[in-house]
């Protein structure tokens, strides 16, 4: 699939940016590899997914997102997103 960027607003920055992480960090975690997982709590008709990724910090990040067609591009936007705690590290890198 051909990702044409990242859906941005008012609406998901301030909830992913509550967290202490800047977009870039963000937007981070899908340049390379990252674990991709469908996101079975979400309360939406629409399909989220869950990214995880160790970023240039050192720091893993978790990130709940969509994709969206933004006039016939498909964009990722960020729903969440923060910094694992250890234990869900643990439980990751086991997996």
């Amino acid at each position: 699939m051909q990702i044409g960027g990242f859906d941005w607003d008012d609406g998901n920055w301030p909830k992913c940016g509550k967290h202490g992480l800047t977009r870039h960090e963000i937007e981070s975690v899908f340049r390379g590899e990252f674990a991709v997982f469908e996101d079975p709590h979400a309360a939406t008709t629409e399909t989220r997914l869950r990214a995880i990724r160790k970023i240039g910090n050192g720091r893993h990040v978790f990130v709940v997102f969509c994709l969206r067609d933004r006039n016939g591009v498909t964009c990722i936007r960020p729903i969440s997103a923060r910094y694992m705690h250890q234990h869900e590290v643990r439980h990751y890198e086991q997996e």
